[in-house]
């Protein structure tokens, strides 16, 4: 009877590799000479053998990622901030028992609750003992950012290349672009009918927080929002026809989209709901680092902070994870169609141009 469930679950477990090898934006830059690959390999082996505790191998590995991308500095700080986050998530389990106060929970909670864990979470790292177990921990982590730091000092900053077109800035609705491309990348899983009544019911018990969000969004989008020469100028990308078919359709269409982004990262939030409080706080600095300073909106960016998303969230159904593997399956025939299929000529060039991600 014990052998049909661990064959469902092994079974899952492969169709969900494959889906995720499969993954449009990734799978399509596996044939073409771009740094995605390889970025995503090295990255995401360095995330497992951090998950089996094989430190000194994953900041190895994790210096192959920085190697490729220079941003994969973050998910190196991502590998350390597991280790800190289990460390984190013990501490808080043995306070609890000691107050034996079961309504506080590591995970999701009330006001309080969160006001609580960060207490917490500033005194147990303002302890040096403390400081010291994960400086030990996390030493090879720190190495690699120790390289990382040297490299910027000497290089004169992260970019290797053309400066003038990497240039850092603060855009917060590029949070906004990626909960987006999630929702629509994920949506077996983010957008049913379940997820969305059970957002109007939170809407509803919380008006007064969904409006200070509310806001807040709408103040990043007014004062944040920028827009890179190649996201108007390059129409071999599909980013350049989101944004003239749908951003550039008026000026207020940017506005009218923050409903669709508050119920995309409650929906994104609330997949991560089985992880630790912890752990949720270090990937969100991490997915804010890695996506923020840019100033081009550029899907492949997203690729990395998507699959570390996907692959912690809790398996879905198999009738999901068929859906979004066959979802997959047309995007990219679509997009080999087009890539293959649909060439074209800018006036000023006889090159040969394709449509691409």
């Amino acid at each position: 009877m014990m052998l049909v469930p661990q064959a469902v679950s092994g079974f899952q477990r492969i169709l969900s590799t494959l889906t995720l090898a499969v993954f449009p934006t990734l799978y399509f830059f596996t044939f073409l000479y771009y740094t995605d690959p390889g970025s995503v390999f090295f990255t995401l082996f360095a995330y497992l053998m951090c998950l089996y505790g094989n430190h000194k191998t994953s900041a190895l590995l994790g210096f192959c990622g920085f190697m490729f991308r220079q941003t994969n500095i973050v998910w190196t700080v991502f590998c350390a901030g597991n280790v800190v986050a289990e460390k984190l998530n013990e501490a808080w389990k043995t306070e609890l028992q000691k107050k034996k106060d079961e309504k506080i929970s590591s995970r999701k909670g009330s006001l309080s609750d969160l006001i609580r864990i960060l207490r917490f979470l500033i005194e147990y790292l303002l302890s040096l003992k403390n400081l010291v177990t994960l400086a030990a921990l996390t030493w090879p982590y720190i190495v690699l950012v120790t390289v990382f730091f040297v490299f910027v000092f000497i290089n004169g900053g992260i970019v290797v290349g053309d400066r003038s077109s990497h240039e850092a800035c603060l855009h917060f609705p590029q949070l906004f672009y990626f909960l987006s491309f999630t929702v629509f990348f994920s949506f077996p899983h983010l957008l049913t009918p379940t997820k969305i009544r059970k957002f109007l019911l939170s809407l509803r018990k919380h008006p007064v927080q969904y409006s200070l969000i509310a806001v807040i969004s709408l103040f990043l989008i007014w004062k944040f929002t920028y827009v890179h020469k190649y996201l108007l100028a390059d129409n071999r990308h599909y980013t350049f026809y989101v944004w003239r078919k749908i951003f550039q359709r008026h000026e207020l269409v940017k506005y009218v989209l923050v409903p669709v982004y508050m119920f995309a990262g409650w929906s994104f939030a609330d997949t991560l709901k089985s992880k630790s409080i912890f752990w949720i706080l270090m990937y969100f600095v991490c997915l804010l680092a890695v996506t923020v300073p840019q100033k081009l909106l550029e899907f492949r960016y997203f690729i990395l902070p998507f699959l570390i998303y996907r692959l912690n969230i809790p398996f879905p159904s198999l009738y999901r994870q068929l859906l979004e593997l066959a979802f997959y399956i047309v995007v990219n025939a679509v997009t080999f169609y087009l890539f293959l299929n649909k060439t074209f000529q800018w006036p000023n060039s006889d090159e040969i141009q394709r449509f691409m991600w």
